[in-house]
């Protein structure tokens, strides 16, 4: 069944925990940008997660129906841990949507994301099913602490650990950051270079994906490939169907290709 978040019940707390963490490892920087009435495109922000210091904190409690049945083929099982997911990530949106704080979330799960992918024994141990649940609560608040998450990610990441769900943690927030771009009307591009692009060039690179698609949004997601020789690549659009390549090692190929011809 699709979940149904309770938001009249967001603001019931757990008792408070002291245990302690490494702070947010750094992660990609991702940039967005955002149509304005008055000119093209403005940067909203660029935000790369940075060292914070670790304490203790206070998580929320939030009412969710759901129920998986066990099914006896993987297949099955994983169609079926598939749709929790999404059910789970529609949930959260359609909450955070109805109380005016998607935006907000959604900056704590880019973070939540970046930490678990650059702390990859921290992700296992929330996925241990063996592992007790009081212990992955503080280990989450004590994150939740130390970034500042506004009280529906807490009470969502909670939520999960009471529904045994945590485990699920990286498929749930990729399908909440798809959903939430479809809310939005932003698109998702990734630009590979072969060094790291400053701010400004990744500003015009959002400016020109934005002009070509017109979406409301443009949110980029940079990557480093010293293969390329020189210059970047951009893919875009749905399955990655848009392609722009300014490489050197493009130009390089297209050269060969036509001498090859000639």
């Amino acid at each position: 069944a699709v979940p149904v978040l309770d938001s009249c019940t967001l603001f019931a707390t757990h008792p408070p925990t002291t245990h302690t963490m490494a702070a947010i490892a750094s992660s990609a920087c991702v940039a967005r940008v955002v149509a304005t009435p008055t000119t093209s495109a403005r940067v909203v922000s660029v935000k790369a997660f940075g060292a914070s210091s670790a304490g203790s904190s206070k998580a929320s409690s939030v009412k969710l129906s759901t129920q998986a049945a066990k099914r006896g083929s993987l297949v099955i099982v994983a169609a079926n841990n598939s749709a929790v997911a999404c059910g789970y990530a529609s949930a959260l949106v359609d909450a955070c949507s109805d109380e005016k704080v998607l935006d907000s979330v959604h900056t704590d799960i880019e973070t939540l994301t970046a930490y678990l992918t650059a702390n990859v024994m921290v992700a296992k141990f929330l996925a241990n099913p063996t592992m007790e649940d009081g212990t992955k609560k503080e280990i989450l608040e004590t994150l939740a602490k130390e970034a500042g998450f506004h009280p529906f990610t807490k009470n969502f990441l909670a939520l999960l650990i009471d529904k045994r769900r945590i485990g699920q943690i990286m498929k749930i927030v990729e399908e909440f950051e798809t959903l939430y771009c479809e809310s939005t009307d932003t698109q998702v591009a990734t630009v590979t270079s072969a060094v790291k692009l400053e701010n400004e060039q990744q500003f015009m690179i959002a400016k020109k994906i934005q002009e070509m698609t017109g979406a409301k949004n443009i949110k980029l997601k940079p990557e480093i490939d010293a293969s390329l020789l020189g210059g970047f690549v951009v893919t875009y659009g749905k399955d990655g169907s848009g392609f722009i390549d300014m490489s050197v090692r493009g130009q390089v190929q297209t050269l060969r290709n036509e001498i090859v011809i000639v």
